[in-house]
């Protein structure tokens, strides 16, 4: 997982028009690509000599493809939005940060099921997400295709079927109601989680990509 952090200097004058713009347009734009997990954005604990304040807004992204991928399709024109709206009133540079480790406390119980047919299979990804690797059993979801449509362009998504005789193979795993959120934020605001049931008759959680996106 890459961090792609944004710190702006923004002058006083503009402060709260530009906060507002960022929290409801700018920020759920730049979510709406499907290539960023979550997006955090924090103030700046610092004097300003100079006046003014600064933020930091730190994406969360899968991998460094996706990003790539924002950077070429998506970065310039959302840039531009930002200078024609403020200007020389808002000073912006981009860092961009590896994640090594993610440290939480020990799980509770494990409660929910989760069935998964990409990623989240791989061991990296499953230590990334949940600081440790899942077992699982092979299942299938009935009446269920791949999508021709990748999720931002990169990752797959399944849709229903009219057609009985498809399924979606993949697999099924116990994890805990906080893991569970964990796997919202991984999934990010791309995808919605829905209640489905596997052949084996197990109700579990599985990620669809949103319409449009």
């Amino acid at each position: 997982m890459l961090i792609y952090n944004v710190t702006l200097h923004v002058e006083d004058a503009i402060l709260p028009q530009w906060l507002d713009w960022m929290k409801s347009t700018h920020i759920p734009e730049v979510l709406s690509t499907g290539k960023f997990l979550e997006a955090t954005m924090t103030r700046i604990l610092s004097e300003e000599d100079a006046g003014g304040s600064s933020y930091s807004v730190q994406y969360k992204v899968r991998d460094r493809a996706t990003l790539e991928k924002y950077y070429k399709e998506d970065a310039a024109r959302l840039r531009k939005q930002t200078e024609k709206l403020f200007g020389n009133s808002v000073i912006a540079f981009r860092t961009e940060l590896e994640v090594l480790t993610i440290d939480r406390p020990p799980i509770k119980s494990a409660t929910a099921y989760l069935f998964t047919y990409g990623t989240l299979q791989e061991e990296g990804v499953q230590n990334m997400v949940f600081s440790r690797t899942l077992n699982g059993n092979r299942d299938c979801l009935g009446s269920h295709k791949i999508s021709e449509k990748m999720v931002g362009g990169l990752y797959p998504t399944i849709k229903s079927s009219e057609d009985p005789n498809d399924k979606v193979e993949g697999f099924v795993y116990v994890i805990s109601e906080e893991e569970l959120t964990l796997v919202d934020a991984y999934e990010g605001e791309a995808y919605e989680r829905k209640s489905i049931t596997l052949e084996s008759g197990v109700k579990a959680w599985v990620y669809l990509g949103k319409p449009g996106i």
